[in-house]
């Protein structure tokens, strides 16, 4: 009598083994996210020991200069400094975004260095992948492309090739004999990626693994995935902008949220150096409504533009509240600020916020450009060009301090602007003597704002 393969159901949002269907995740509390899959057996065949033992910490020979250089300097910033050999990166973003340009034009570098590198894909003909690497300059011999998405057959190919970088584009295609479900299941996915990174791990090459997103923007598959490796890089911005944006939502080996600014061309993603004059680029002359806020994005400043327009209430009902590229919720709550503090009432009106150039930021520091893009709009007062304002807002509408504050103001100067609204901070001056041209001006509560601001 053949025996019956043994199941189980896992969450799709974050993984979690329950032996029975449960309407309600008891780990991520997401409701309808458990569908059955088969567990995979023990079998003699899979290798799970790495055979160390163990070292002092002080003998291990590990240090920062043997990272590698992509070639890109803005992806070397995202990844903290360079590639670091062994890691597992995972990319993820939405279709046609750039993810498999990206690693083309990394191996490409990779390649002209003189690394061996294999670049597999379960999703395009080598065709394909030649025309794309023609349009982008990277026909080179030491650049192996493999079309497969059999496990066993992948990790033979790494083995005999003995590349020194390796991409698996995506993991939603391949596939593990193992288990009977189709490829891109949880339990595909899961012993995919976990058999992947085990052998990058064992024999020290960076491998990058492509990942599908969701309907809701999140990587496809459990949510164990982005824990299970060192990086992840994840692509923001719509496919018919000309830029790109990555950011890294975790990272091991640098510091987490570092954004880079990239422009998609024929000849493939170039970077762009300056990004806050990139965002301000096309920022109107004498708009009410517009205003120019600091942001910090990982460890660089970034000056982005909030456009405000407030206007009567259109008669049918609620209001209209429309949010692009902040919490729509924060918006909210500092409406209610500009009510009870400022009296400013706009609960009768439509309110329109949006971050130009479609950047998402969550950093609290732009609570006060908020509130200055809404005071100009609601007033149809223009603020003067050349201010940059940045601080948070506390319910009872005082001023917090925000951080790397002194680097803010650097770029803002570099960029040509000469004041700055800021939060005080306890015991300093309310202006600050100016440095060359520069001002900076720091406010304790929001109702010094607009005699400053105008």
């Amino acid at each position: 009598m053949e025996r019956k393969a043994k199941t189980t159901f896992f969450c799709l949002n974050c993984g979690y083994q329950s032996p029975k269907w449960l309407g309600r995740c008891p780990a991520c509390g997401e409701w309808n996210r458990f569908v059955e899959e088969e567990v995979a057996s023990a079998s003699p065949g899979r290798n799970l020991k790495f055979h160390g033992t163990p070292v002092p910490i002080t003998s291990i020979p590990a240090e920062e200069r043997e990272r590698w250089a992509t070639g890109m300097g803005e992806l070397d910033r995202i990844l903290g400094g360079g590639l670091v050999p062994g890691s597992a990166i995972l990319v993820g973003g939405d279709p046609g975004i750039g993810k498999s340009t990206l690693l083309l034009q990394l191996f490409r570098h990779l390649a002209k260095a003189g690394k061996k590198v294999l670049y597999v894909s379960g999703e395009e003909s080598a065709k394909q992948i030649k025309l794309r690497g023609e349009r982008i300059g990277a026909l080179m011999e030491n650049l192996y492309i493999l079309v497969e998405i059999a496990l066993d057959a992948i990790m033979e190919k790494i083995e005999e090739t003995r590349p020194e970088a390796v991409a698996i584009d995506s993991i939603q295609t391949v596939y593990s004999p193992l288990l009977t479900s189709a490829p891109g299941s949880v339990g595909q996915i899961r012993e995919s990626a976990e058999q992947l990174i085990l052998l990058a791990k064992k024999r020290g090459i960076p491998l990058f693994l492509v990942g599908h997103v969701t309907k809701d923007g999140a990587i496809a598959g459990p949510k164990v995935l982005e824990h299970m490796v060192d990086t992840v890089l994840y692509f923001e911005g719509e496919g018919g902008q000309a830029f790109r944006l990555i950011r890294s939502i975790k990272n091991r080996f640098g510091p987490a949220n570092e954004i880079g600014v990239f422009e998609m061309k024929t000849t493939g993603l170039e970077e762009v150096g300056n990004p806050s004059a990139y965002f301000l680029a096309e920022r109107p002359e004498k708009a009410a409504g517009s205003v120019v806020a600091s942001s910090m994005e990982g460890t660089r400043p970034i000056l982005i533009e909030i456009q405000s327009l407030v206007i009567p209430a259109s008669g049918f009902g609620i209001p209209r509240r429309t949010v692009i590229g902040v919490d729509p919720n924060r918006v909210s709550l500092l409406i209610a600020i500009l009510d009870k503090i400022c009296g400013y009432r706009l609960g009768g009106h439509d309110i329109f916020v949006n971050v130009a150039g479609g950047v998402k930021v969550s950093e609290p520091a732009v609570d006060l450009g908020i509130c200055a893009s809404l005071m100009s709009s609601f007033l149809d007062r223009p603020v003067a060009p050349d201010t940059v304002v940045f601080g948070e807002v506390g319910l009872a509408g005082e001023i917090r301090g925000s951080l790397s504050w002194e680097v803010r103001l650097k770029e803002a100067a570099r960029l040509g602007f000469r004041r700055c609204i800021m939060p005080a901070g306890a015991g300093s001056r309310k202006t600050n003597p100016p440095v060359g041209n520069f001002t900076s001006i720091r406010i304790r509560s929001l109702k010094e704002l607009p005699q400053y601001l105008f």
